[in-house]
């Protein structure tokens, strides 16, 4: 299957600039995509443009993954509604090495090839270029009317906060990263998010009016959650590619957990799995959603994706340990168990704090698993929270230290899915 017909029917092409198609049958062609290093890990929101290389990869074109060393001091203002702080050059420097070592996992970097991936910095072409040459050399071929019509820049423009002349400047900047690398690296294709259109087709009309080339680029739908939440957050926060940051158990749950709608969605855009074994997926899925084999393939293949498959395992050891047999009481666990869960939030409370006995709300409030005694009182009233897999129907349960699991946890579940240990010392 050809990369464009591959990539339309997992619903991953939004917007493409006519001849495309034809440029990829004609020869091989290098894409680029750029990944902004405001972090020292990316997350799974990175995962899709991550997978458009590696698509491009597989089907035999040379993929360049640009790390934004200089964009990453000005700050995109594409989707945002304000300007974001602006990181010095030794957080960068940080970021940027944690996001290549992410990058050099997913796509193959061997020099044999002839489509070997390729990491290039755009601090390297930014750093000995002066403002004034730049302005004379670039900026006389897009004009103000011109970038002012982009969307990401016309919803700045009218809201309240405005736009900087640094964030302005964006788009021309990422224009010029697309020319350099059409000059020096014969890259003739940008990818991105939707979000990304305005700026990636500065960077086309930038190559055909400075150069008289011929550039191309297509994005793909920025994702959304069913229910309307935003894709990649919990209540935790990003979901990161980093194990340090997101553990493999928590990464894993985060994809089993997906509804049936997000699932569909999802299993076509983050597996390598072929059409027919998708739809033969979806098929088994309906006669038995309860079983949720769906999500259990997804979250199977993205987990090995991502984390290997050592890190597979042992977020479904976790899940094993924690979700197998609920009904089972926690002593039940053993303190092997207890201190081997990778995934679960961890908490500590003084032990002298449980000799004489706290009540609940208190101890749920102490310890930091709920914000405040107010929504902690919330939670149980509505049968929301459970200790040591007990449901707690009493808000002035004493929790002492006659609940000690192996005399130095308690183990805390609010909701259905989300568990702590408390370690007591």
């Amino acid at each position: 299957m050809k990369l464009i017909e591959e990539l339309k029917w997992r619903g991953m092409i939004q917007d493409i600039m006519p001849g495309t198609e034809e440029q990829l049958a004609r020869e091989m062609t290098s894409g680029y995509i750029g990944f902004d290093p405001t972090a020292d890990s990316l997350h799974i929101g990175s995962l899709v443009p991550i997978l458009l290389l590696v698509h491009l990869q597989r089907a035999g074109h040379k993929p360049v993954a640009l790390v934004g060393g200089a964009t990453g001091m000005v700050g995109d203002p594409s989707g945002k509604s304000e300007e974001r702080n602006l990181l010095s050059e030794e957080v960068l420097s940080h970021n940027l090495a944690g996001v290549k070592k992410q990058l050099e996992k997913y796509l193959d970097f061997s020099p044999s090839l002839d489509n070997a991936a390729e990491l290039v910095n755009n601090y390297d072409w930014f750093r000995e270029m002066r403002f004034l040459d730049f302005i004379r050399d670039i900026g006389k071929h897009i004009t103000v009317n011109y970038m002012s019509a982009k969307d990401s820049v016309k919803k700045r423009l009218e809201g309240e906060n405005g736009m900087s002349f640094t964030e302005f400047t964006y788009q021309l900047v990422q224009g010029y990263d697309f020319y350099w690398l059409y000059s020096h690296k014969n890259c003739k294709l940008q990818m991105g998010g939707s979000d990304q259109w305005g700026n990636i087709t500065t960077g086309t009309e930038l190559i055909r009016r400075k150069s008289g080339g011929e550039a191309f680029a297509f994005t793909c739908p920025l994702l959304t959650k069913a229910d309307g939440g935003k894709f990649g957050k919990t209540e935790k926060g990003n979901i990161w590619l980093d194990p340090a940051k997101t553990s493999p158990y928590e990464f894993y749950q985060f994809w089993v957990n997906a509804s049936d709608a997000d699932a569909q969605k999802w299993i076509r855009i983050f597996t390598f799995l072929d059409r027919v074994a998708i739809d033969t997926l979806i098929t088994e899925h309906s006669r038995d959603a309860g079983a949720r084999h769906l999500q259990k393939t997804l979250a199977r293949e993205v987990t090995t994706f991502v984390h290997g498959d050592s890190g597979f395992q042992r977020a479904l050891a976790d899940t094993e340990k924690i979700f197998a047999n609920q009904s089972a009481p926690a002593e039940s666990l053993s303190e092997v168990d207890l201190q081997s869960l990778e995934g679960i939030a961890r908490f500590d409370c003084p032990a002298e704090r449980l000799k004489s006995g706290i009540d609940v709300v208190a101890f749920l409030a102490e310890t930091g698993i709920i914000g405040s005694k107010g929504e902690a009182r919330k939670l149980i009233q509505g049968g929301g929270i459970s200790i040591n897999r007990r449901k707690v129907e009493d808000l002035r349960q004493a929790i002492d230290t006659s609940l000690l699991l192996h005399g130095k946890y308690i183990l805390v579940q609010k909701g259905k899915k989300n568990y702590y240990l408390v370690t007591v010392a």
